[in-house]
Protein backbone atom coordinates (compact mmCIF):
# COMPACT_ATOMS: atom_id res chain seq x y z
CA UNK A 1 0.00 0.00 0.00
CA UNK A 2 1.71 3.09 -0.93
CA UNK A 3 1.68 6.25 1.46
CA UNK A 4 -0.46 9.53 1.21
CA UNK A 5 2.63 11.24 0.37
CA UNK A 6 3.07 8.97 -2.76
CA UNK A 7 -0.70 8.99 -3.69
CA UNK A 8 -0.72 12.99 -3.52
CA UNK A 9 3.29 13.06 -6.14
CA UNK A 10 1.45 9.96 -8.30
CA UNK A 11 -1.63 12.44 -9.38
CA UNK A 12 0.89 15.21 -9.52
CA UNK A 13 3.00 14.11 -12.03
CA UNK A 14 0.12 12.35 -13.70
CA UNK A 15 -1.71 16.05 -13.91
CA UNK A 16 1.59 16.80 -15.66
CA UNK A 17 1.89 14.64 -18.12
CA UNK A 18 4.22 11.98 -16.72
CA UNK A 19 3.72 8.54 -18.19
CA UNK A 20 2.51 6.35 -16.23
CA UNK A 21 5.34 3.42 -16.51
CA UNK A 22 7.89 6.37 -16.12
CA UNK A 23 6.11 7.51 -12.83
CA UNK A 24 6.17 4.01 -11.64
CA UNK A 25 10.01 3.30 -12.31
CA UNK A 26 10.70 6.60 -10.05
CA UNK A 27 8.70 5.51 -7.01
CA UNK A 28 9.76 1.65 -7.50
CA UNK A 29 6.01 0.70 -8.16
CA UNK A 30 4.26 -1.46 -10.11
CA UNK A 31 2.41 0.32 -12.69
CA UNK A 32 -1.10 -0.86 -12.11
CA UNK A 33 -0.54 0.86 -8.60
CA UNK A 34 0.08 4.00 -10.16
CA UNK A 35 -3.40 3.37 -12.77
CA UNK A 36 -5.23 2.76 -9.63
CA UNK A 37 -3.83 6.04 -7.44
CA UNK A 38 -4.62 8.41 -10.57
CA UNK A 39 -8.28 6.80 -10.74
CA UNK A 40 -8.97 6.96 -6.98
CA UNK A 41 -11.55 9.41 -5.70
CA UNK A 42 -9.48 10.21 -2.55
CA UNK A 43 -6.50 8.99 -0.50
CA UNK A 44 -5.75 5.30 0.58
CA UNK A 45 -6.79 4.63 3.60
CA UNK A 46 -5.77 1.01 6.10
CA UNK A 47 -9.48 -0.83 6.21
CA UNK A 48 -9.00 -4.16 8.46
CA UNK A 49 -10.46 -6.86 6.72
CA UNK A 50 -13.56 -8.27 8.09
CA UNK A 51 -13.23 -11.27 10.36
CA UNK A 52 -15.61 -13.05 12.37
CA UNK A 53 -14.92 -12.68 16.61
CA UNK A 54 -16.48 -14.03 19.27
CA UNK A 55 -19.08 -11.16 19.50
CA UNK A 56 -20.26 -12.75 15.94
CA UNK A 57 -22.49 -15.38 17.06
CA UNK A 58 -24.56 -12.97 19.43
CA UNK A 59 -24.63 -10.14 16.77
CA UNK A 60 -28.57 -11.06 15.68
CA UNK A 61 -29.74 -11.99 19.31
CA UNK A 62 -28.84 -8.18 20.59
CA UNK A 63 -29.87 -6.31 16.75
CA UNK A 64 -33.34 -8.07 17.61
CA UNK A 65 -33.48 -6.79 21.63
CA UNK A 66 -32.23 -3.53 20.59
CA UNK A 67 -34.73 -3.29 17.92
CA UNK A 68 -37.65 -3.49 20.45
CA UNK A 69 -35.52 -1.94 23.47
CA UNK A 70 -33.25 0.51 22.20
CA UNK A 71 -32.17 1.86 25.50
CA UNK A 72 -32.07 -1.76 27.68
CA UNK A 73 -28.50 -1.71 29.30
CA UNK A 74 -25.62 -3.38 27.94
CA UNK A 75 -25.36 -5.65 31.11
CA UNK A 76 -29.07 -7.17 31.02
CA UNK A 77 -28.49 -7.72 27.10
CA UNK A 78 -25.63 -9.77 27.63
CA UNK A 79 -27.28 -11.59 30.21
CA UNK A 80 -30.39 -12.30 28.02
CA UNK A 81 -28.06 -13.71 24.59
CA UNK A 82 -26.11 -16.08 27.23
CA UNK A 83 -22.70 -13.34 26.95
CA UNK A 84 -19.85 -15.42 29.14
CA UNK A 85 -17.10 -13.11 27.83
CA UNK A 86 -15.67 -10.18 28.71
CA UNK A 87 -18.17 -7.49 29.54
CA UNK A 88 -16.47 -4.54 28.68
CA UNK A 89 -15.82 -6.16 24.55
CA UNK A 90 -19.38 -6.95 24.87
CA UNK A 91 -20.40 -3.70 25.91
CA UNK A 92 -17.81 -1.83 22.87
CA UNK A 93 -20.20 -3.77 20.30
CA UNK A 94 -23.56 -2.64 21.56
CA UNK A 95 -22.32 0.75 21.68
CA UNK A 96 -21.73 0.28 17.84
CA UNK A 97 -24.79 -1.01 17.17
CA UNK A 98 -26.71 1.07 19.38
CA UNK A 99 -27.44 4.24 17.47
CA UNK A 100 -28.55 1.88 14.45
CA UNK A 101 -31.53 1.37 16.66
CA UNK A 102 -32.42 4.33 18.34
CA UNK A 103 -34.96 6.42 17.41
CA UNK A 104 -34.39 9.63 15.94
CA UNK A 105 -35.47 12.70 17.51
CA UNK A 106 -34.95 16.11 14.66
CA UNK A 107 -34.71 19.29 16.47
CA UNK A 108 -36.68 22.14 13.97
CA UNK A 109 -34.99 25.87 14.11
CA UNK A 110 -37.55 27.92 15.90
CA UNK A 111 -39.05 31.48 14.83
CA UNK A 112 -40.41 33.31 18.34
CA UNK A 113 -42.86 36.70 16.91
CA UNK A 114 -42.68 39.70 18.99
CA UNK A 115 -44.42 39.58 22.06
CA UNK A 116 -45.83 35.61 21.91
CA UNK A 117 -43.39 34.02 24.66
CA UNK A 118 -41.27 34.37 27.31
CA UNK A 119 -39.04 31.20 28.39
CA UNK A 120 -39.20 30.33 32.44
CA UNK A 121 -36.89 28.45 34.10
CA UNK A 122 -35.00 28.16 37.45
CA UNK A 123 -31.26 28.92 38.02
CA UNK A 124 -29.15 27.59 40.60
CA UNK A 125 -26.03 29.17 41.30
CA UNK A 126 -23.36 27.03 42.28
CA UNK A 127 -21.99 28.52 45.05
CA UNK A 128 -23.92 28.49 48.50
CA UNK A 129 -25.63 31.82 49.93
CA UNK A 130 -25.20 33.17 53.34
CA UNK A 131 -28.82 33.43 55.52
CA UNK A 132 -29.87 35.50 58.37
CA UNK A 133 -28.53 32.51 61.32
CA UNK A 134 -25.38 31.99 59.20
CA UNK A 135 -26.48 28.69 57.27
CA UNK A 136 -24.96 28.69 53.74
CA UNK A 137 -27.56 26.89 50.93
CA UNK A 138 -28.12 26.81 47.39
CA UNK A 139 -31.00 29.00 46.43
CA UNK A 140 -33.11 29.22 43.01
CA UNK A 141 -33.25 32.15 40.58
CA UNK A 142 -36.08 32.45 38.47
CA UNK A 143 -34.90 33.44 34.93
CA UNK A 144 -37.62 34.92 32.60
CA UNK A 145 -36.55 35.72 28.88
CA UNK A 146 -38.68 37.43 26.25
CA UNK A 147 -38.19 35.02 23.68
CA UNK A 148 -37.97 37.40 20.36
CA UNK A 149 -36.03 40.60 21.95
CA UNK A 150 -33.42 38.26 24.28
CA UNK A 151 -34.18 40.66 27.12
CA UNK A 152 -33.39 39.02 30.37
CA UNK A 153 -35.07 39.31 33.74
CA UNK A 154 -34.14 37.49 36.93
CA UNK A 155 -34.16 37.47 40.71
CA UNK A 156 -33.31 34.67 43.62
CA UNK A 157 -36.24 33.69 45.25
CA UNK A 158 -36.30 32.36 48.96
CA UNK A 159 -38.00 28.85 47.69
CA UNK A 160 -39.02 27.16 44.68
CA UNK A 161 -42.65 26.71 46.06
CA UNK A 162 -45.72 27.60 43.67
CA UNK A 163 -46.34 30.80 45.58
CA UNK A 164 -42.77 32.52 45.40
CA UNK A 165 -42.82 31.07 41.79
CA UNK A 166 -45.75 33.50 40.88
CA UNK A 167 -44.56 36.10 43.36
CA UNK A 168 -41.65 36.26 41.32
CA UNK A 169 -43.05 35.85 37.94
CA UNK A 170 -45.20 38.77 38.73
CA UNK A 171 -42.53 40.64 39.28
CA UNK A 172 -40.03 40.23 36.64
CA UNK A 173 -43.34 40.36 34.18
CA UNK A 174 -43.85 44.09 35.63
CA UNK A 175 -40.11 44.94 34.70
CA UNK A 176 -40.91 43.47 31.22
CA UNK A 177 -43.48 46.23 30.84
CA UNK A 178 -45.85 43.99 29.44
CA UNK A 179 -47.12 40.35 29.47
CA UNK A 180 -46.09 38.02 27.15
CA UNK A 181 -48.82 35.70 25.59
CA UNK A 182 -47.20 32.36 26.58
CA UNK A 183 -45.51 31.56 29.69
CA UNK A 184 -43.22 28.47 28.65
CA UNK A 185 -42.23 25.83 31.48
CA UNK A 186 -41.00 22.71 31.72
CA UNK A 187 -42.06 20.04 34.11
CA UNK A 188 -41.41 22.19 37.55
CA UNK A 189 -43.47 20.85 40.22
CA UNK A 190 -44.41 24.43 41.59
CA UNK A 191 -46.12 24.86 38.72
CA UNK A 192 -47.75 21.44 37.42
CA UNK A 193 -47.24 17.77 37.53
CA UNK A 194 -49.13 15.68 35.31
CA UNK A 195 -49.90 17.66 32.40
CA UNK A 196 -52.22 19.83 35.14
CA UNK A 197 -51.00 22.86 35.90
CA UNK A 198 -51.40 23.81 39.78
CA UNK A 199 -54.48 25.71 40.37
CA UNK A 200 -52.73 28.82 41.96
CA UNK A 201 -51.10 28.77 38.59
CA UNK A 202 -53.88 28.57 36.28
CA UNK A 203 -55.85 31.52 38.07
CA UNK A 204 -52.64 33.88 37.91
CA UNK A 205 -52.52 32.89 33.88
CA UNK A 206 -56.13 33.70 33.68
CA UNK A 207 -55.98 37.21 35.49
CA UNK A 208 -52.84 38.41 33.41
CA UNK A 209 -54.72 36.98 30.21
CA UNK A 210 -52.42 34.44 29.21
CA UNK A 211 -50.97 31.19 28.74
CA UNK A 212 -48.91 28.94 31.00
CA UNK A 213 -47.35 26.61 28.98
CA UNK A 214 -45.75 22.98 30.33
CA UNK A 215 -43.46 21.53 28.13
CA UNK A 216 -43.39 17.81 27.75
CA UNK A 217 -39.99 15.72 28.34
CA UNK A 218 -37.81 15.54 26.10
CA UNK A 219 -38.15 18.95 24.51
CA UNK A 220 -35.32 20.65 25.76
CA UNK A 221 -35.38 22.85 21.75
CA UNK A 222 -38.54 24.94 23.20
CA UNK A 223 -36.73 26.24 25.81
CA UNK A 224 -33.21 26.40 24.51
CA UNK A 225 -32.88 30.05 24.89
CA UNK A 226 -33.43 30.60 28.72
CA UNK A 227 -31.27 27.14 29.26
CA UNK A 228 -28.56 29.39 27.28
CA UNK A 229 -29.26 32.34 29.29
CA UNK A 230 -28.57 30.35 32.74
CA UNK A 231 -25.22 29.05 31.27
CA UNK A 232 -24.01 32.70 30.29
CA UNK A 233 -25.10 33.39 34.38
CA UNK A 234 -22.24 30.73 35.05
CA UNK A 235 -19.84 31.94 33.09
CA UNK A 236 -20.02 35.75 32.90
CA UNK A 237 -21.49 36.93 35.94
CA UNK A 238 -20.79 34.44 38.20
CA UNK A 239 -16.93 34.27 38.41
CA UNK A 240 -15.21 36.49 40.79
CA UNK A 241 -17.95 37.36 42.80
CA UNK A 242 -19.04 36.95 46.41
CA UNK A 243 -22.36 37.26 48.04
CA UNK A 244 -23.37 38.54 51.62
CA UNK A 245 -27.13 37.76 51.83
CA UNK A 246 -29.54 37.07 48.94
CA UNK A 247 -30.57 40.78 48.60
CA UNK A 248 -26.30 41.15 47.96
CA UNK A 249 -27.12 38.48 45.04
CA UNK A 250 -30.36 40.18 43.51
CA UNK A 251 -28.58 43.96 43.72
CA UNK A 252 -25.40 42.16 41.89
CA UNK A 253 -27.80 40.34 39.32
CA UNK A 254 -30.27 43.33 38.61
CA UNK A 255 -27.08 45.72 37.95
CA UNK A 256 -24.90 43.24 35.28
CA UNK A 257 -28.42 42.70 33.64
CA UNK A 258 -28.35 46.35 33.44
CA UNK A 259 -24.86 45.86 31.01
CA UNK A 260 -25.98 42.55 30.00
CA UNK A 261 -29.06 43.60 28.00
CA UNK A 262 -27.40 45.95 26.10
CA UNK A 263 -24.99 43.96 24.35
CA UNK A 264 -25.51 42.74 21.00
CA UNK A 265 -26.49 39.51 20.88
CA UNK A 266 -24.93 37.35 17.91
CA UNK A 267 -27.57 34.60 16.95
CA UNK A 268 -30.33 37.85 16.31
CA UNK A 269 -27.34 40.48 15.68
CA UNK A 270 -28.88 42.91 17.83
CA UNK A 271 -29.22 44.13 21.38
CA UNK A 272 -32.16 42.87 23.56
CA UNK A 273 -32.77 46.52 24.53
CA UNK A 274 -33.28 48.20 21.39
CA UNK A 275 -35.89 45.11 20.59
CA UNK A 276 -37.61 45.30 24.10
CA UNK A 277 -40.02 47.73 22.61
CA UNK A 278 -41.28 45.37 19.44
CA UNK A 279 -42.15 42.83 22.04
CA UNK A 280 -44.03 45.04 24.18
CA UNK A 281 -45.74 46.50 21.98
CA UNK A 282 -47.37 42.98 20.82
CA UNK A 283 -47.65 42.18 24.57
CA UNK A 284 -50.90 42.29 26.27
CA UNK A 285 -51.11 45.06 29.14
CA UNK A 286 -50.41 44.64 32.46
CA UNK A 287 -53.96 44.26 34.21
CA UNK A 288 -55.08 47.29 36.54
CA UNK A 289 -55.89 45.91 39.52
CA UNK A 290 -53.24 44.82 42.20
CA UNK A 291 -52.92 40.78 41.88
CA UNK A 292 -53.87 38.49 45.23
CA UNK A 293 -50.44 36.55 45.10
CA UNK A 294 -47.84 35.11 47.98
CA UNK A 295 -48.70 33.26 50.75
CA UNK A 296 -52.15 33.56 52.31
CA UNK A 297 -53.66 31.49 55.49
CA UNK A 298 -56.29 31.94 58.32
CA UNK A 299 -55.35 30.06 61.71
CA UNK A 300 -56.73 30.95 65.28
CA UNK A 301 -53.52 32.04 67.25
CA UNK A 302 -52.29 30.31 69.99
CA UNK A 303 -51.10 31.06 73.41
CA UNK A 304 -47.62 31.30 72.07
CA UNK A 305 -49.11 33.78 69.76
CA UNK A 306 -46.71 32.99 66.61
CA UNK A 307 -47.82 32.00 63.44
CA UNK A 308 -45.55 29.79 61.06
CA UNK A 309 -44.74 30.32 57.16
CA UNK A 310 -42.53 28.11 55.45
CA UNK A 311 -41.06 26.34 58.34
CA UNK A 312 -40.20 29.98 60.53
CA UNK A 313 -42.35 31.45 63.45
CA UNK A 314 -43.16 34.96 63.52
CA UNK A 315 -44.36 36.49 66.77
CA UNK A 316 -48.43 38.50 66.74
CA UNK A 317 -49.53 41.30 68.88
CA UNK A 318 -50.74 38.55 71.76
CA UNK A 319 -54.35 40.14 72.22
CA UNK A 320 -54.93 38.20 68.98
CA UNK A 321 -54.88 35.25 71.39
CA UNK A 322 -57.77 32.67 70.68
CA UNK A 323 -58.88 34.48 67.93
CA UNK A 324 -58.83 34.06 63.96
CA UNK A 325 -56.01 36.11 62.25
CA UNK A 326 -55.04 36.42 58.89
CA UNK A 327 -51.38 35.63 57.46
CA UNK A 328 -50.39 37.37 54.38
CA UNK A 329 -46.57 37.26 53.07
CA UNK A 330 -44.75 38.23 49.84
CA UNK A 331 -40.93 37.78 49.18
CA UNK A 332 -40.07 40.80 51.46
CA UNK A 333 -42.81 40.93 54.39
CA UNK A 334 -44.57 38.51 56.60
CA UNK A 335 -47.97 40.48 58.09
CA UNK A 336 -50.87 39.15 60.18
CA UNK A 337 -54.08 41.05 60.21
CA UNK A 338 -56.71 41.02 63.18
CA UNK A 339 -60.10 42.17 61.17
CA UNK A 340 -58.04 44.01 59.14
CA UNK A 341 -56.25 45.63 61.51
CA UNK A 342 -52.11 44.67 61.43
CA UNK A 343 -50.92 42.75 64.08
CA UNK A 344 -47.48 41.62 63.40
CA UNK A 345 -45.49 43.17 60.45
CA UNK A 346 -42.17 41.74 60.21
CA UNK A 347 -39.21 40.90 57.54
CA UNK A 348 -39.14 37.36 55.83
CA UNK A 349 -36.30 35.58 56.59
CA UNK A 350 -35.00 32.93 54.21
CA UNK A 351 -33.63 30.73 57.02
CA UNK A 352 -35.57 27.48 57.74
CA UNK A 353 -36.65 26.87 61.28
CA UNK A 354 -36.11 30.27 62.69
CA UNK A 355 -37.95 32.17 65.14
CA UNK A 356 -38.63 35.61 65.00
CA UNK A 357 -40.08 38.06 67.75
CA UNK A 358 -40.58 41.69 68.17
CA UNK A 359 -40.12 43.19 70.98
CA UNK A 360 -43.25 44.85 71.75
CA UNK A 361 -45.23 41.54 71.48
CA UNK A 362 -43.18 40.18 74.29
CA UNK A 363 -43.86 43.40 76.42
CA UNK A 364 -47.59 42.80 75.99
CA UNK A 365 -47.44 38.89 76.42
CA UNK A 366 -45.61 40.01 79.67
CA UNK A 367 -47.93 42.33 80.94
CA UNK A 368 -50.99 40.02 80.22
CA UNK A 369 -49.49 37.14 82.11
CA UNK A 370 -49.20 39.65 84.86
CA UNK A 371 -52.61 40.77 84.74
CA UNK A 372 -54.12 37.18 84.57
CA UNK A 373 -51.97 35.95 87.78
CA UNK A 374 -52.89 38.40 89.89
CA UNK A 375 -55.70 37.70 92.20
CA UNK A 376 -59.39 38.81 91.09
CA UNK A 377 -61.02 40.97 94.11
CA UNK A 378 -63.97 39.44 95.56
CA UNK A 379 -67.52 40.57 94.51
CA UNK A 380 -69.30 42.10 97.41
CA UNK A 381 -72.33 39.24 98.48
CA UNK A 382 -75.59 40.91 97.44
CA UNK A 383 -78.19 41.53 100.83
CA UNK A 384 -80.30 38.62 100.61
CA UNK A 385 -82.85 40.10 103.55
CA UNK A 386 -86.37 41.40 101.48
CA UNK A 387 -89.63 42.94 103.02
CA UNK A 388 -92.14 40.16 103.30
CA UNK A 389 -94.88 42.72 102.18
CA UNK A 390 -92.99 42.42 98.62
CA UNK A 391 -94.08 38.88 98.08
CA UNK A 392 -98.00 40.24 99.11
CA UNK A 393 -97.90 42.65 96.55
CA UNK A 394 -96.37 40.26 94.04
CA UNK A 395 -99.00 37.78 94.80
CA UNK A 396 -101.97 40.40 94.66
CA UNK A 397 -102.97 39.70 98.53
CA UNK A 398 -101.96 43.01 99.76
CA UNK A 399 -103.91 43.97 102.94
CA UNK A 400 -105.42 40.96 103.69
CA UNK A 401 -105.34 40.35 107.43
Amino acid sequence: MITLEDWALIRRLASDGVPKAQIAARLGISRTTVIKAVNSDGPPKYERSLRPTSFSPFENGVRALLADHPQMPATVIAERVGWEGSIRWFRDNVARLRPEHRPVDPADRLTWAAGDAAQCDLWFPPRKIPLEDGTMVLLPVLVIVAAHSRFVTARMLPTRKTEDLLLGSWELIQQLGAVPRRLIWDNESGIGQRGRLAQEVAAFAGTLATKAVQLRPYDPESKGIVERRNGWFETSFMPGRTFTSPADFNTQLQEWLERANARVVRTIKARPIDLIGQDRARMLPLPPIPLQLGWRERVRLGRDYYVRLDSSDYSVDPAAIGRFVDVIADLDRVRVRLDGRIVADHARVWARGSTITAPAHLEAAKRLRQEFQQPRPAMAADDLRRDLADYGRAFGIEGVA
